[in-house]
Parts: structure tokens; sequence; C-alpha cells
């Protein structure tokens, strides 16, 4: 008998229970894994807070796990090819991760990359493929100078990275106490609040192309304008209203096309991360039944790094 987490009703965390389900055999095109360890996102509580069109209560949760191919269906490979009982698998854009198993389509699952931890491996895609999003986006090219707001963060500190892979130089905002980790990838730390437009003005020598936000204040918003006269070249993952009323880009997983482009990166930041050149900076790990106080933690403070539930 498995156990997940589903919300039985919107709104908060209050709503959610650990229930046992007793799962089928997987079909053709499908697997069944293990969960070793499930990745922990805003998105997981954000989807179930208010009603949306396709989704039912009770709503299994969670989007991202590394774990172990339990079953495999009839006539079926996984996305990188292959796919036997015993293997290690990462899946990512799946519905129900937070689970001790779970049956997901075999074209979301991949192999795990040898030196990737579970922890980190759960953590990978969400974020990753978000950060690819927003580069693609704006059309970052080689050379530039752009700016992220909220760079330590778990999608910024990913942007660092593949910018940098992209010879792409970062301005990235930060608390002082952060400064460091945005140094550590790459990034050219400036601390947000008053004066932010003449610091990142100053840090990237007037030649800002391109603003990416992560963390949808007023003042990062009002910055990216000023900073960036092409709407076309300013993105949010957060501010969708400011985006809608400034003529900006603003993407989420849930449009179609953000979709596909996501699902389209998952081998490409796998491969990068199995080389070590994408890194996963992992800050806390919990039980899965402990899942509640995992996300309390997460809404509330700043973790400083992605969590993981284990099994």
């Amino acid at each position: 008998m498995a156990r997940r987490w589903v919300a039985t009703r919107w709104g908060g965390l209050d709503g959610w229970e650990f229930q046992e389900v007793e799962l089928p055999q997987p079909g053709p095109g499908e697997v069944t894994i293990r969960v070793t360890a499930a990745g922990v996102n805003p998105a997981d509580y954000k989807h179930v807070s208010a009603p949306r069109p396709g989704l039912e209560l009770p709503a299994p949760v969670g989007y991202e796990v590394a774990g172990v191919l339990s079953a495999v269906g009839p006539d079926t490979e996984i996305a990188s090819g292959g796919g036997a009982v015993g293997d290690a698998v990462v899946a990512f854009r799946i519905a129900g991760g937070y689970a001790t198993e779970v049956i997901v389509p075999a074209a979301d699952v991949f192999a795990k990359p040898p030196r990737l931890d579970d922890p980190a491996a759960a953590n990978l895609l969400l974020a990753g493929s978000t950060a690819s999003q927003m580069l693609h986006t704006v059309g970052v090219r080689a050379g530039e100078t752009i700016i992220v707001h909220g760079a330590s963060g778990a999608v910024g500190v990913s942007v660092l990275q593949q910018a940098a892979e992209l010879d792409v130089h970062v301005i990235g905002t930060a608390s002082e106490a952060r400064f460091a980790e945005v140094r550590r990838f790459g990034g050219t730390p400036t601390a947000y609040g008053p004066g932010l437009l003449d610091r990142a003005r100053e840090a990237g020598h007037g030649h800002i192309r391109a603003a990416l936000d992560c963390v949808g204040t007023d003042e990062a918003i009002d910055v990216s304008l000023e900073l960036v006269a092409d709407r076309n070249r300013i993105v949010t993952i957060v501010a969708a209203a400011r985006a809608a009323e400034e003529g900006f880009h603003a993407i989420n997983g849930a449009q179609p096309e953000s979709a596909a482009y996501r699902d389209s990166v998952r081998a490409d930041l796998l491969a990068l991360a199995g080389s070590g050149r994408l890194q996963v900076p992992v800050a806390r790990t919990y039980p899965l039944a402990e899942a509640i106080e995992a996300l309390t933690f997460l809404k509330d403070g700043h973790p400083g790094g992605k969590i993981a539930l284990l099994n």
C-alpha cells in the first residue's frame, strides 16, 4: 500500500491529508516509481489554493521526484530510453510526487545522472526549466549583461548558472546576506532596496539589455522598466498583473506554450547537471510525513536553497 499527500479542499495546508492508496500495475506507456525524494516548490501549494480548470479534488500534490523504477508497463520505455526495474530515475511535470510510490507517464521519466544525489535530482527540473524559459523568452545573447531580481532564490540560482553557460553576465539582486551565493554562481550581486536603480546602472555600466523578475515586487518591476526600454526583453514569473498592464512577458507552467518549452529542455538540463555544470543547492530535507512542516518553512522564510521530502 502506497501513501501520498492530497489536497482535500481548496485553500491552505490544513486541507491536506496523508492517505493510503492501492496502486494498480502500470499500463502501456506508464511506469511506477518508488519515490526516494520529492522536490518542494511554491507551485505545490499554489496550484491547489483555489479551483482551476482540469483539476479535481482530492488532488495529489507534487510535480517532481527522484526514485527507482519499481514496475514498467508493457512495451514501455522511459524518455531517455530503456528503463528497467531498479533503475534510478528523475520525473518532472507529474502529478502526485509527494508519495511513497507513484504511477506516471514514461514520457516524463529520465535516467538520473549518477553524480546527482536524490534531493538535488528531485529539485532540478521545475526551477531549471523555468530559468531556461526566462532566458529564452528575453532572447539573451552571448556577451550581454542582464539583471535578475531574486538571484539567490531557486530559480535565480539556476538562471545564474545557465546564463554563464551562454556567456551572459548577470547583475543579481539579493540581500547582502546572500551576496556570496550570487557570486558563487557567477553573478555580480547588488542589494535591493532604495537606490537599486542607480546601483544596477553602475554595476551594469549602463548596458543592461534584459530583465528577469523572480520576486514580483513593485521595486523590481519599476527598475526593470527603467533599465530596459524593449518590453519584449522583460519577463516575470510572479507579477502577471503588472506584465499585462505594462506590456511585458509573464510566464507560468500552466500556459501550454510554457509547458511545451519546459518539457523540451528536460534532457538538456539533466545532461548539464550530470556534467557538474548545473548545481542544485539543497538547504534542508524532511521526512515525507512532514510535508506540511516543509511547506510551512518554505512559505514563511528564505530557505537558502531547495527543500526535499525523503522516503
